[in-house]
């Protein structure tokens, strides 16, 4: 049996600060979950929080190197552990998500964090730093405009439909057209679809978040996506990944099949693709396990805890 989600994954990835442009900054780390963080006239906006504070202070040692002004909002597109439960070693005056996604950490929040702590603990830098679940303090439902002073323009937050959870939110900075597109988009990273809403995040979500015409994506894991074409086809994969689950998935349970025979379809149909890119093999069993419940007409995503994690993994793998 393969080795359980990413917890054999213990090798260190290597880190790259990036500046797009002037003032704007992104983390990358050979598909390990992007953070980054925007330069407002005398404050910062930073996104994303790692998944422990120890983490998070490598993050803001780096950011510290090019602006020592202080953090006035960190933004979280969603609310997944390794994404919020770093949110202490920031000192923010406000954090930003969207309202859906504080209704999730109140609902699994928990849950979750027990459950990505066991799947990926490498990323978890001192489990033991984390001082709870990470609450916002500003919530909305469609937008939230940032205004960043001195010429630098604004900062859009944005509600584009339920994707990969039902709370996910963009960054969009329309001046400079560079999009923080959380896990809506990744760039040569597989797609982590176990809470999502595959159907509406594959059409009208992504179409949503195409329409904004951004030159510059910075997704939720691997590289940034640099130009029009770079920015398409990162949108693009994303599409094809979720239409190709889809369609390999609802075509098994329209035969009668049973949810293994999805996954393996599932594998062979994206593995040839998609198999060698980053929490591939980690994602698979999640993944369809989810859509196949959405195909048979349950909505909103069953709740994942550590003990069920073990339970469709050992029932998916050879």
């Amino acid at each position: 049996m393969k080795t359980f989600a990413s917890s054999g994954d213990l090798a260190e990835k290597e880190q790259t600060l990036e500046i797009i442009e002037d003032g704007v900054y992104a983390l990358t780390a050979e598909g390990d979950p992007n953070v980054g963080a925007i330069e407002g006239e005398d404050f910062l906006v930073c996104i994303e929080a790692m998944a422990t504070p120890v983490a998070a202070r490598g993050w803001l040692e780096r950011l510290r190197e090019h602006t020592d002004k202080p953090i006035r909002y960190l933004v979280l597109s969603h609310y997944h552990a390794v994404r919020v439960l770093g949110a202490s070693a920031f000192g923010a005056e406000t954090i930003v998500a969207h309202d859906n996604t504080r209704a999730l950490i109140a609902e699994r929040g928990r849950e979750d964090w027990a459950s990505e702590l066991a799947r990926m603990p490498r990323l978890f830098r001192d489990p033991g730093s984390i001082p709870g679940l990470t609450w916002p303090t500003a919530t909305f439902s469609d937008r939230l405009t940032i205004h960043l002073g001195g010429g630098r323009g604004e900062l859009i937050l944005a509600y584009c439909g339920r994707g990969h959870t039902e709370g996910d939110i963009v960054g969009w900075l329309p001046s400079q057209k560079i999009l923080f597109a959380g896990d809506l988009v990744e760039a040569q990273a597989a797609l982590y679809t176990g809470d999502a809403f595959h159907q509406q995040w594959a059409t009208g979500t992504l179409d949503t978040v195409a329409a904004l015409g951004a030159e510059s994506l910075v997704g939720g894991r691997g590289a940034v996506a640099h130009g029009g074409q770079a920015v398409t086809a990162a949108i693009a994969q994303t599409r094809d990944f979720l239409n190709t689950m889809l369609a390999e998935v609802g075509d098994v349970r329209a035969a009668g099949g049973t949810l293994r025979e999805a996954f393996t379809a599932a594998h062979a149909a994206l593995a040839p693709r998609y198999g060698r890119w980053p929490i591939f093999e980690h994602c698979m069993p999640f993944n369809v396990s989810r859509l196949w419940d959405e195909l048979a007409g349950i909505d909103r995503p069953v709740i994942w805890t550590a003990e069920r994690d073990r339970q469709v993994w050992d029932q998916l793998q050879d």
